[in-house]
Parts: C-alpha cells; structure tokens; sequence
C-alpha cells in the first residue's frame, strides 16, 4: 500500500473485465468480506461501462488506502465527455439517458461509503468513489485546519513514484512536503524518499532551514526539487520557500497567486540566500501544489464552482485537463477550514 494511484485508459469494453478482476482482488487483500469485495465489482462495472457507453472512454485512477483505521479503495472515474447539468437527477436509481452518462450512478452512492460528482456540460466530468472494508464506515470531517487529497501517478510503465509529498502537524500548525526526485523510476523515487524521512525527522520549522536539512541529508542521492508550505495558527501566516519547478498557487475566491521558487536542485547545487515568501493564512483559502507532471497553464476560474468542491474533485479535474504523460505527476489540494 502507498499513495500512489493506478492509471488505466479505458477505451475498450474488452478492459472492463481485466480491471474488474484486478480491484476485486486487491479488495480481497485489504479483507474485504467476498460480499463486498462483490459490491465493489458492481461499483466498478458502472463507472467503466459508462465510461464506453457515454464519454467514448475515459481514464480510471485506483488506489489501496488507509482510511483511519479502515483499509480503503479510492477511485476516480474522469472522462472528456458530453458532461451534463443537472447532478441531484442522474444520481436517482434507476435513471438513464442515452445522451448522457447517468444509469447506474444511483448505485453507485448507494453502495460506496463516499461518492462525489462534478460535471459541466461539454466539459466531461470527474467522479470519485471511496470503498472501504465496512460498508457504514463515514470519513471523519475536518474542523479545523486542512483538509486535503492528492493523486499521485507513475511515469508511464515504471512501478515506483519519483514524486513525493507529506503533510506534518507541528505544534504551531502544519507542515506541506511536495517534491520531485530527477528523472523518474527507481533513482528518483530514492531521492525523494530520503527528503521525505529527512523531512519527518528535522527538528526545524522554518521551511528555509529545513530545505537546508534536507540538502545535506540527500547528497547521495539523484537530488531533487522540492517546495515546503508551512503554517504558524498563532501568527496566521503562511511560509513558503522551494527549489526547483514545484508549483504553487494559493486561491482566495477568486483570487490567486502563484510563489514563484529558486533555481538549483537540492542534494545538488541550492542558493546560497533563501527567503521565505509570507502569505496571509485565511480561513477557505485553497492552496495547490503540483509537480511538473502537469502543465501550469490552468486557472480554477474556467471551471463554473470548482470552488466549492471537495480538494479530491479539484485535484481530478485539474489532472484530467492538465496531465502531460512525460513524468510522475502529483496534484496536492488543500482547503483551509
């Protein structure tokens, strides 16, 4: 079990049985009852099925996750399809159209513990499902803080990540890791591995300094590039500081900013003057962070309420349109409660 998703193009009926199979079994791996390792089957024969009878294909994202104390499979469903307007009438049971997607997804909510849908017409649409061992399983919500998703996927054809990401509660606030090992497969997933364990352990907060830990703990390493967020509640600011092509934006409504980062590559070669960027901390911000898996080119704006959506949609839709297939990819979406 890691973080990173499954990709899989699903452009052919003849897949739906050999990905069926597939997350079937990994259910049965993470104890799944055969009852609901079944409900899961049906869950996914719906959102594939659909994926070819609506949008003509689409992409499907898996992963094994641990949720609480509960194993978990999360699923995201995106498609490039006709897309549709009307969300609270297409989830009814028993609802069917041959214009748009739709039969099915009744199901689907009902034997899911979570599933959310965004959809704009002409635009396609996302879905995301969460599946765990226990059927009335509920996640627990947010108060105070933030409240992220992120997806992760491989270069195409490697079995290991070279992107890394992980968020740490600190006595003040909270702490955000995103990087990118160079390259892609093994070397670069060990570069980003060992920031990740020197992230952990640093005794440091302020993010200049522990990108300055790091850099001497991954010397033997490919190197990387990375980007610290952290969060003081006391002073509610926050402080960002990276190296390398990490991209972060941080959204207020309908405002946002990008923080540009400093040339160099960590275990390699950093600036010698690094300062962080002091960001007012507020309440419904949302703060992006992503590899250069995906373009940069994008603006939430486009996307009619995206805002309002859950970090999970936000990260999917944005993979959806912006995933270039040259690299590892991550997309790490926060929203302050």
């Amino acid at each position: 079990m890691d973080n990173t998703f499954s990709t899989y193009k699903i452009d052919d009926r003849s897949l739906i049985a050999f990905i069926k199979r597939e997350i079937h079994n990994l259910a049965l791996q993470l104890g799944f009852t055969p009852h609901r390792a079944g409900e899961t089957d049906i869950i996914v024969a719906e959102l594939t099925s659909n994926l070819i009878k609506y949008a003509n294909g689409g992409e499907l994202l898996y992963r094994a996750h641990l949720d609480g104390d509960y194993n978990a499979i999360e699923i995201y469903c995106l498609d490039k399809g006709v897309g549709f307007d009307n969300v609270a009438k297409i989830m009814n049971d028993g609802y069917s159209s041959t214009n748009t997607l739709g039969h099915g997804l009744g199901s689907i909510k009902r034997l899911s513990n979570e599933f959310q849908i965004y959809s704009i017409k002409n635009w396609g649409c996302v879905q995301y499902v969460r599946i765990t061992e226990k059927p009335d399983v509920i996640s627990p919500v947010v108060q105070k803080g933030l409240n992220f998703s992120t997806i992760a996927v491989n270069y195409p054809g490697e079995k290991v990540c070279g992107d890394g990401y992980y968020i740490k509660q600190t006595s003040k606030g909270f702490q955000i890791f995103v990087g990118d090992g160079l390259g892609h497969g093994e070397s670069a997933h060990e570069a980003v591995q060992l920031a990740i364990k020197a992230f952990k352990q640093t005794i440091e907060s302020d993010p200049v300094a522990v990108l300055r830990d790091i850099h001497t703990k991954v010397k033997k390493s490919r190197g990387l590039v990375a980007t610290i967020a952290s969060v003081d509640y006391k002073t509610e600011v926050w402080n960002i500081c990276g190296i390398g092509n990490i991209n972060t934006r941080i959204y207020n409504g309908l405002e946002n900013k990008t923080y540009t980062p400093y040339n160099g590559i960590i275990g390699h070669n950093i600036p010698r003057t690094l300062n962080n960027t002091i960001v007012p901390y507020k309440k419904h911000q949302i703060i992006i962070m992503h590899s250069d898996g995906l373009r940069t080119r994008w603006n939430l704006n486009e996307l009619t309420s995206i805002v309002k959506q859950s970090p999970g949609i936000i990260a999917s839709s944005l993979y959806k349109e912006n995933i270039r297939g040259t690299d590892d990819a991550t997309i790490l979406v926060g929203k302050i409660m």
